[in-house]
């Protein structure tokens, strides 16, 4: 059956247009007109059988529906309309690719039981101001509803290809990971098949390695192959050795596609020309053989020698990275531009432009292009919009874009992006046990096998084990961050487990696996070989992501010598440095260096104090309690990194100052009330109160640095620990001091930063 390419490209190309400019009206129940008879479908792409767009046949035509206003009590009534038995979630934005034809409803309102979508409430059939850009997707939960036989609801053909793999051929290549080579097999119903090689070409390879999780492609010695056809061919029935002994599995070959004709931009196979085997395949592709297509690893993917020469090759730094993502490959996209890291607008952001920066950084191509600022709001420069990639581009900077103006695009609109990346198998060598849900656990890490064949387990010690462990944890897992990092776990003993494997375990946050990070190796050290004692990690979805507004400290900076018998209270909470124990009291003064701290929570969850309010501790002196012993380190540090200075903060009140338009304040001290700072808000720490400052009474006149570090002790989880310092150059003449250059830790340049490092200091009071 040969595809209708006509349709699938007006599809994937259709221009935008708008169905029925009608004026609002107030949703009504839908009702079909008499005589005709509603139809269901899933279609799209990339997607499994029980999940795609949501496609209606009413009035003799298919259409969408929008995603205005959708819920899952929606998908639930649609996912009953094609035979399943509820639904799990649903996708917006045209996720699985744009419909054709009308939009045939538009904010519909379900309760979730109605028989039908005809009961809900919408604007009417083909009263909708949405464009196909909107269309919603569903996903079912894979379980029929018994006895479920409808003619009227229809899957769509297999038309498309939704999944494929390498299958590797020489027996020893299974056990390496990732698999880089091998016959490219699609899924085929319940099993898998074949494509014919004839008229295969690179761009084909390279959009099938994109989609594996590999940048790039390279050429395969078809002889060998031909050859271990051959060889099977005249030895069946034969055996050989293990070296060459080809897969037991190495099935009767099924083609089922040919004529594959990529432009090598596609993010998906099943975007390209191809063509499916009519009938019984078998007989066909007699001139040529199965597809065996050859990748090349990013990088972060590659081991031994291959990786050493990548990283060679790599000169300078990269020009675009991601930010904020749960797991290996996502994140909101940030460029360099002038040594300074900026977002890019979501104006026109798609998945050709997605796929650029994906294979920039070592990843195959995009599976989402995001936008609305899913993973998070950036902070600083945007330096890109309507970024527009023929998908050939080397780097998003050969993109064709549009500088930004004020007026163009907030932080609110950072793009984002999900790439594909290559199998490991990382999750298989770990494992929760105990918890109360598959996020939380006890961690149990892969030991090897007893003598019985049986694979055994140990646990990691708990001590010194904390939240940025625990976040190595659970991405290697696919969980997302982690809340929080336990180094008891006796309440989920739930395993016969009792040996520790693991000690001194010490992450920097960014190892792909648990077993990358410092530990002591073989030999174990752990003070508390209880089983209790061993390490557990809680998983979450979404993180906080707190940032300092490094421009308000540069602005805020001012000395103040303030008499000792007003500072008995920022002694009792250790405010002052220590020679102050030794000061004339309540004569004399303290000589301050006094700013602001505006704190922004950029991320997707709240930010929350560690502990719950039974154990904040309350402070007579100033009146109120603590729920973090510090919550910010100040300090004054010399070119070299000595602190000849310093102070911090505790978080007497964490609470929502202010907010963006539209974010509701959660958070208020007064009355005892919950602290906190709620996702798109941030808490303001004025500088004319206690602690919020640094005693430089006892530093001499020089260049130094100031640096402000938030959650210093990473007591609460948040989606990136890179961005929580700030510094900033100053210069201390002994009674006027000048701040300047202040920034966030991650938003220079590796240039820039060493400059900033290496600054000789002023000689004068001229900033420029």
């Amino acid at each position: 059956m040969k595809i209708l390419w006509t349709e699938l490209l007006t599809a994937l190309c259709s221009v935008w247009f708008w169905v029925g400019f009608a004026q609002q009206t107030t949703p009504a129940p839908t009702r079909q007109t008499q005589g005709s008879k509603l139809k269901f479908r899933l279609a799209g792409y990339p997607r499994k059988h029980n999940e795609g767009r949501i496609e209606v046949f009413y009035n003799e035509e298919w259409g969408t529906i929008c995603d205005d206003d959708f819920t899952l009590e929606n998908a639930h009534v649609l996912c009953r309309h094609l035979g399943f038995v509820s639904a799990t979630g649903w996708a917006h934005s045209a996720k699985y690719g744009k419909g054709v034809g009308k939009v045939w409803l538009d904010n519909v309102n379900c309760g979730g039981s109605e028989k039908s979508i005809e009961d809900c409430r919408s604007r009417g059939w083909g009263n909708s101001d949405c464009t196909h850009e909107e269309d919603a997707g569903v996903i079912c939960k894979d379980e029929r509803i018994k006895g479920f036989v409808d003619s009227n609801t229809i899957e769509s053909d297999q038309s498309h290809l939704e999944e494929v793999r390498l299958r590797p051929v020489v027996a020893s290549a299974k056990k390496r990971l990732p698999i880089t080579e091998g016959i490219v097999e699609v899924r085929y119903k319940d099993s898998w098949a074949q494509i014919c090689d004839e008229g295969w070409n690179s761009k084909n390879s390279h959009v099938v390695c994109g989609m594996l999780g590999f940048p790039s492609d390279k050429k395969v010695n078809k002889n060998f192959y031909k050859r271990l056809e051959k060889r099977d061919a005249k030895a069946k029935g034969k055996s050989f050795g293990s070296k060459d002994r080809l897969y037991a599995e190495r099935q009767q070959l099924n083609y089922r596609v040919h004529s594959v004709a990529c432009a090598g931009t596609e993010v998906h196979l099943s975007l390209c020309p191809f063509e499916f085997y009519k009938g019984n395949a078998t007989g066909v592709c007699k001139g040529g053989m199965p597809v065996v297509v050859s990748c090349l690893a990013g990088p972060m993917f590659s081991s031994g020698i291959a990786q050493k020469k990548k990283k060679q090759q790599q000169h300078g730094e990269l020009l675009v990275r991601l930010k904020g993502g749960a797991k290996i490959g996502e994140g909101r996209v940030e460029v360099l531009k002038n040594n300074n890291w900026g977002t890019v607008c979501d104006d026109r952001w798609n998945l050709q432009a997605a796929s650029v920066v994906c294979r920039e950084l070592g990843f195959g191509s995009a599976k989402e292009a995001l936008t609305g600022a899913r993973m998070g709001q950036g902070m600083g420069p945007i330096h890109m919009n309507e970024v527009q990639c023929t998908g050939t581009e080397t780097s998003l900077w050969n993109c064709q874009y549009k500088n930004i103006t004020e007026e163009d695009c907030k932080h609110s609109e950072d793009a984002s992006v999900r790439c594909n990346s290559p199998y490991m198998g990382f999750e298989t060598t770990i494992h929760l046990v105990g918890g109360r849900t598959r996020t939380e656990g006890r961690v149990e890490v892969q030991v090897g096998k007893n003598s019985t064949g049986t694979q055994t387990w140990g646990l990691i010690c708990g001590e010194g084990w904390g939240t940025k462990e625990a976040m190595v944890v659970c991405r290697q897992l696919g969980l997302g961050f982690a809340s929080h990092g336990l180094q008891e776990t006796w309440y989920w003993d739930a395993s016969n487990v009792t040996e520790m494997v693991m000690s001194g375990v010490k992450c920097t946050g960014h190892e792909m696996t648990i077993q990358h990070c410092q530990h002591h190796g073989n030999n174990v050290n752990c003070k508390k070989t209880g089983s209790r004692f061993a390490a557990g990690v809680i998983c979450s979805e979404t993180a906080s992501d707190l940032l300092l507004h490094a421009s308000l400290v540069q602005e805020s900076a001012y000395i103040e010598d303030r008499p000792l018998h007003m500072l008995y209270c920022a002694a009792e909470e250790n405010c002052l440095s220590s020679s102050a124990r030794n000061a004339n009291w309540p004569y004399g003064h303290r000589r301050l260096l006094r700013f602001s701290s505006q704190i922004h929570n950029n991320g997707r969850a709240d930010f929350r104090p560690k502990a719950g309010r039974h154990s904040w501790v309350w402070h007579e002196c100033h009146r109120h309690y603590h729920s973090m012993d510090i919550f910010t380190h100040y300090d004054i540090l010399t070119s070299n990194g000595t602190r000849v200075a310093e102070g911090h903060k505790a978080s007497f009140c964490l609470e929502d100052t202010e907010c963006y338009e539209g974010v509701q304040k959660r958070y208020e001290c007064a009355n005892f009330g919950e602290q906190g700072i709620t996702i798109d808000c941030w808490d303001l720490y004025r500088h004319d109160i206690d602690c919020q400052w640094i005693d430089i009474t006892d530093v001499k006149p020089g260049n130094y640095i100031l640096q402000v570090v938030i959650n210093p002790h990473y007591e609460v989880a948040e989606s990136d620990f890179t961005n929580n310092a700030m510094k900033c150059n100053c210069k201390y003449d002994g009674h006027r001091i000048w701040v300047h250059n202040c920034h966030i830790g991650d938003a220079f340049s590796e240039e820039e930063n060493r400059r900033f490092e290496q600054y000789p200091g002023q000689l004068n009071n001229q900033i420029v």
